[in-house]
């Protein structure tokens, strides 16, 4: 094969031309050893967002991401182990209750986690607002984790798919997220490194998730299962809905909270007496019961329902959650609290007809709770709380949204956008489903 020339190799994907498994792996390498710069990558990535890839790049792909770094093997662990991967959205925190369900179940979770893309929310960010929680442990140590709680939550190692952990914060800031076979390769080397035995996927759709049509989505969701399957891995895969935010929070710490009250078995009443909670908590338990089942399989799903229902209910998922924190170093009573907060109020009565969802996680970004450039810090306390969902009723005046942060005056700034990006109407809805299909 001739040398790798980045212009000519840029050139032929620009043009549509399909690449071949051995050069796509040269150019990977040479991308993780600093050969091909972050320009030249970033023109590669458009052009793959604008002409696509085939299956079998797509393939080739996960495989030269895998090989840029170590594949866990886990010596020594008899126990399942299965993780969950969400294609992000707004208010999207089940991980961290499904996790501590399923560890409490008797699997193994290997959980390792992404940062925000995008105008969607990280578990890694939100794990990061517990004061001391640390995120970046080596695989010894993760090991030791899986090992002594069945379940450990860090972030992308070093020597884990380090192309990936490059081309991923390059994505976020390129505008070459909502790229089918970039969000395949990204998603299933990271995941197909960690050595897991099966995987849940929570495929978005809607208008706060990257792919915003439901059969994109399905197409997303089927290539993801495809690249599993080809690798032996037990997969299954929900098309889930993302034209609202999920729960009653958006925001780092406020997620943490929101997460540690369900698992405590709270509720969070609406105006109209509304549990906010119900579709986190809904969601959590489906997906919880879907890995359960994947260790489980002489196991109905009707019964791993009501394990995991049960499991919540008797407080050994929040003694799980409560374990992973501290054995992390995470100090939950310390979790911080934004020092200002505004009301935003509905500006008339009504039923929420539609949340503009993207518009609010880029409003989220914008107060602090996610990052524009890859420099940006994220501000733990910021954020926005929802007082009503989709097909509510809401009175002139009524808390709408509470917006959270450090800045008052920069909250107040945001009420217009806000309100405007939450469509009230007169006439009730039709309800549309939270989990659309299970592939």
């Amino acid at each position: 094969m001739e040398p790798l020339l980045p212009a000519k190799f840029i050139r032929r994907k620009r043009d549509g031309q399909e690449l071949g498994d051995a050069e796509i792996q040269e150019w990977i390498k040479a991308y993780t050893d600093g050969t091909v710069t972050d320009y030249q990558m970033s023109a590669f990535l458009m052009a793959v967002y604008f002409r696509g890839m085939t299956s079998t790049e797509t393939l080739a792909m996960v495989k030269a991401m895998m090989a840029s770094g170590e594949v866990l093997t886990w010596p020594g662990h008899d126990l399942f182990k299965v993780d969950k991967h969400s294609t992000g959205g707004i208010g999207d925190k089940t991980s961290l209750i499904l996790a501590p369900i399923v560890a409490a179940a008797g699997l193994a979770v290997p959980m390792m986690s992404g940062r925000g893309l995008g105008h969607t929310g990280g578990t890694l960010d939100k794990l990061e607002s517990v004061p001391g929680f640390n995120t970046q442990t080596t695989l010894p140590e993760f090991d030791r984790l899986v090992r002594e709680n069945r379940m450990g939550m860090i972030g992308q190692t070093t020597a884990i798919c380090p192309a990936d952990r490059k081309m991923y914060a390059l994505r976020d800031v390129t505008g070459t997220v909502e790229s089918l076979p970039l969000v395949c390769a990204s998603i299933m080397s990271k995941k197909l490194a960690e050595g897991i035995d099966g995987l849940v996927l929570d495929v978005k759709y809607g208008n706060g998730a990257f792919f915003k049509d439901q059969e994109k989505a399905r197409e997303l969701g089927k290539a993801l299962k495809a690249i599993g399957t080809q690798y032996g891995k037990k997969v299954v895969v929900l098309l889930t809905d993302m034209n609202q935010p999920l729960g009653a929070f958006a925001g780092n710490a406020l997620e943490i909270f929101e997460c540690h009250e369900i698992l405590k078995g709270a509720t969070r009443p609406g105006a109209r007496g509304q549990d906010l909670y119900a579709d986190t908590r809904a969601l959590s338990l489906e997906l919880a019961a879907q890995m359960l089942q994947l260790g489980r399989p002489e196991m109905k799903i009707e019964a791993c329902r009501a394990e995991c229902d049960r499991i919540l209910k008797s407080g050994e998922a929040l003694k799980a959650f409560e374990l992973m924190l501290s054995a992390q170093g995470g100090r939950l009573a310390e979790l911080p609290h934004a020092e200002h907060r505004h009301v935003v109020k509905a500006p008339r009565a009504g039923y929420i007809h539609a949340f503009e969802t993207e518009k609010i996680g880029y409003l989220n970004v914008a107060l602090g709770a996610g990052r524009l450039k890859v420099t940006d810090t994220i501000d733990p306390v910021s954020g926005m709380e929802f007082h009503a969902k989709a097909g509510d009723r809401i009175e002139a005046g009524e808390a709408l949204v509470t917006v959270y942060g450090r800045d008052a005056e920069k909250l107040r700034a945001i009420e217009n956008d806000v309100t405007a990006a939450i469509h009230i109407g007169e006439a009730a809805p039709s309800a549309k489903p939270l989990i659309l299909a299970t592939l």
